[in-house]
Order: C-alpha cells, then sequence, then structure tokens
C-alpha cells in the first residue's frame, strides 16, 4: 500500500467510530425491519427557548446489514476497506465476530474521483424551494469533487420535509435504505425558512451524506461535557435516555485526527453545547456554517483534480506538437 493510501485510511478511519454505536442498536430499524423514529434534529442551540428539531441524531442502519453496507462501501471506495492492526484497538471490535468487526470498521466515503449524487424529494415541493435545498448541499462542491443534482426519478438522496428533526444517514450507507424512505430529514423547511437555517442545517447534514461524523464527538471535546449534567439536560430538554446521550454525545470518536488537526468546535459537523453540561461552564460553541477547516478536509477526502493540476492551457506553450516525441515501451 502506498503512504498516501495509508495516510488516508487512517484519515478514514476517524468514521468507523462512529459505526460503532450502530452495533449497539441505534439506527431506524426495529428488530422486523420496520422503522421507528428516535428523538433528534441538528445544530446551534438556544437554551432559553430549546427547539425540539435543533439535534441531529444521526441515523445507522440495522445490525443485519452492515456488513453488507460494508462491502458496499469497499467496492465504491477500496480505502474504505478496513486496516487491520492500528485499527485493532478501536473500542468494541474485539468481541466481536469477525464480519461484523468488519463492518465496524469499515469507512463510509464516496471515493475519491468525480460523483454526481442525484436528489429528489418525498413530498411535493415547489421548483425553487428544491433548487434552494439543492445549492446549500452543492456548497460542499466548492472544495470537493462530488455534486448534487435533481432528478425527476427516485434519487440516491431522497429528502422529506414532514415530522422527525433534521438528520441524515451516513455516507455510502444511503444506498441500503428502501427507496420509499427518505435518506434525509429537513423537517419543516419552506422558501420562508431563515437563510442561516439554510447554511446550517441542510450543510450540516449533507455533510452527513458525504460521509463525514460529528466534530463534537472527538475525544478533546466529549472530555470537556460533564456527563450526569448531559443525561439530566438532554433527558429534560428533549426527551433522550442515557443510552441515546451515550451515543450521540458522549462516546468519543477514535482519535486519528483528521487531516492533524485539533479538534474544531466551530466545524459545521459541531453541535453547540451549552454551558449548563460543561465542566467549565463554558459552551461548546459549534459550527453555523461550513468553515474553512471543513472545507479543507472535504477537498483532501473528494479531491477536486483541477486544483492539484495544472490546467491544459498552462502547458500548451511548453513546446510545439511537432516537436513531441514518440515513446516506445
Amino acid at each position: 500500500m502506498s503512504l498516501e493510501a495509508q495516510r488516508l485510511r487512517e484519515i478514514l478511519a476517524n468514521i468507523a467510530d462512529e459505526a460503532t454505536a450502530g452495533i449497539n442498536g441505534a439506527g431506524d430499524y426495529n428488530g422486523d425491519g420496520d422503522y421507528h423514529e428516535e428523538h433528534g434534529g441538528d445544530g446551534a442551540l438556544d437554551e432559553s427557548a430549546p427547539d425540539r428539531t435543533a439535534y441531529c441524531a444521526l441515523k445507522f442502519l440495522p445490525t443485519r446489514l452492515l456488513t453488507k453496507a460494508a462491502e458496499t462501501a469497499t467496492k465504491i471506495n477500496p480505502v474504505n476497506a478496513p486496516a487491520f492492526g492500528p485499527m485493532a484497538s478501536l473500542p468494541d471490535v474485539v468481541s466481536l465476530a469477525p464480519p461484523l468487526a468488519i463492518a465496524v470498521l469499515t469507512s463510509k466515503y464516496w471515493g475519491p474521483r468525480p460523483r454526481q449524487l442525484t436528489v429528489s424529494f418525498m413530498e411535493s415541493t415547489p421548483a425553487d424551494l428544491r433548487k434552494r435545498i439543492i445549492s446549500h448541499m452543492n456548497a460542499w462542491s466548492t472544495a470537493a469533487c462530488i455534486t448534487f443534482v435533481a432528478t425527476s426519478g427516485v434519487g440516491d438522496i431522497r429528502i422529506s420535509r414532514g415530522p422527525g428533526g433534521y438528520w441524515s444517514y451516513l455516507g455510502t450507507d444511503i444506498l441500503h435504505i428502501p427507496k420509499n424512505r427518505q435518506t434525509m430529514n429537513l423537517e419543516g423547511f419552506t422558501m420562508a425558512t431563515d437563510e442561516k437555517e439554510y447554511k446550517r442545517v441542510v450543510r450540516h447534514e449533507t455533510g452527513h451524506t458525504l460521509g463525514f461524523p460529528h466534530e463534537h464527538m472527538r475525544k478533546a471535546l466529549v472530555a470537556r461535557i460533564d456527563p450526569e449534567k448531559a443525561y439530566r439536560w438532554f433527558l429534560e430538554t428533549y426527551g433522550w435516555d442515557k443510552a441515546t446521550v451515550d451515543q450521540q454525545v458522549l462516546t468519543a470518536l477514535n482519535e486519528r485526527s483528521l487531516m492533524a488537526t485539533p479538534p474544531d468546535q466551530t466545524s459545521i459537523m459541531c453541535y453547540q453545547l451549552p454551558g449548563l453540561i460543561t465542566k467549565d461552564g463554558k459552551p461548546i460553541v459549534g459550527g453555523m456554517d461550513i468553515n474553512a477547516t471543513d472545507y479543507a478536509f472535504a477537498g483532501k477526502i473528494y479531491p477536486r483534480v483541477g486544483r492539484a493540476m495544472a490546467t491544459e492551457d498552462e502547458h500548451e506553450g511548453a513546446w510545439s506538437e511537432a516537436e513531441d516525441i514518440e515513446v516506445l515501451v
């Protein structure tokens, strides 16, 4: 394996810890394969008037599909495949049967080649609203080689604006969601929704669709949270039980630093967490839009070739066509 591929694999390993939560019963399916709702929403928090859609409870596949999803992710992007050795130290993995362990250690990224993901809507949605939502999804395309395009058919990404808060499935997992169900939920979004909410919510959920986990689950940020205060606050405010708080807030990602950068509490992928639940009384500020670190990470995982290579025009004046030589091998 090349040094570059190994480095990329180490970066992608961050996502594997998110999947561990799926082993513990998280997700949208019950044991019979039917969906059920979870508490949750996304993003910034107003402590004085909590919005029940304010947090994003990341969605996971049912346990029975984890191995198949791992196989899919690896076929789409071979670097997603787990590298045993350093990754063997991931928590809770050693007790799993081999196929499930492989599933937990598999990342969810779409791969470095340019790709279009189609988008459709579950409900009748005005054309201007569809266009507005997709334009915010494509904010990531400023740095990344993945773009999002509308389709009149059934999209790779299927958006509902119905009840259930704000959430998305993670990366390539969306390919395993039944075609008659959404892969992303944007409860109540209309043309009257504030532009700040489009930046905060739509771009965050699109980050999950690209395969990015929650930044607030980096070890250094989790260490700032007082568990007992968090259990009490999330129960009183959102009705979350202890297991949900553990899964969505207190389970730290394995520390394979994203591009060797420190935890970024201003990332769009980070919750805003109140000082009421931190040990020092200071809030985790959270991100309201894609920041420079987010763009840099997206560009590394999904590189736009044109940014890394000279343009054709830059090469044109090097010499004339008559001087070209034929290479024989």
